[in-house]
């Protein structure tokens, strides 16, 4: 099946920058004074907005102090960190392709900020590729699927012609909650075991098995 519309996740799934999100989300809970973050503790909660992994990680948590923590978070990440990001390997050339098809449509849905993917979309020179876009700040976190069901609305594409593609359950289960189609990818932070239990069309291993599935 040709997909109308493909929405996908950024972090873990198009990007590799799980290890830099891990360093500074653990830079930033020392600076706030919560204490040591494990890599697996941090993995967990990526795919969530910011106020909402800080809740999840630091449980009881002030605040202040998650503010503080926040700030810190947003700090390193923009400024201070120097862990490269770049598109996992074949990516760009894969995505160009798709975008080749007739009619073919792609978007993203992010747990990050707006500002956050505007500055990546800017440094990477990837905003083109998307015809719409959501982000964790202007719309519900995930796995509520109030941003997929805004990307529909949007595009004017039914659910039955898209497909999330995402490398944690948070991903899978907003698809899942609208019926949606989800192609779970396992190089990214979720365990394939994990992902499995939200009942994916597909779990894929790499770049390359991913845009054959996309390709139909």
């Amino acid at each position: 099946m040709q997909y109308e519309l493909i929405i996908f996740d950024w972090d873990g799934t198009l990007m590799d920058s799980v290890p830099r999100i891990v360093s500074c989300m653990q830079a930033a809970a020392l600076e706030a004074e919560w204490g040591e973050l494990s890599a697996a503790e941090v993995e967990d909660i990526i795919g969530l907005g910011l106020p909402e992994a800080i809740a999840q990680l630091c449980p009881g948590i002030l605040p202040a102090q998650a503010e503080r923590l926040r700030e810190r978070y947003s700090h390193h990440f923009v400024t201070a960190d120097a862990t490269p990001m770049l598109f996992f390997p074949g990516v760009e050339a894969q995505v160009a392709r798709l975008l080749s098809r007739e009619h073919q449509r792609l978007a993203v849905a992010t747990g990050k900020s707006r500002r956050g993917l505007d500055r990546v979309f800017a440094e990477t020179g990837s905003g083109d590729w998307f015809h719409a876009s959501r982000t964790a700040d202007e719309t519900r976190s995930k796995p509520h699927p109030q941003m997929l069901s805004e990307l529909l609305a949007e595009l004017e594409v039914p659910v039955e012609r898209a497909v999330m593609v995402g490398d944690t359950e948070y991903d899978l289960e907003m698809a899942r909650a609208i019926g949606m189609d989800r192609i779970g990818v396992t190089y990214g932070v979720h365990a394939p075991e994990r992902l499995a239990l939200s009942r994916p069309k597909w779990l894929v291993h790499s770049v390359d098995e991913l845009f054959v599935r996309l390709y139909g």
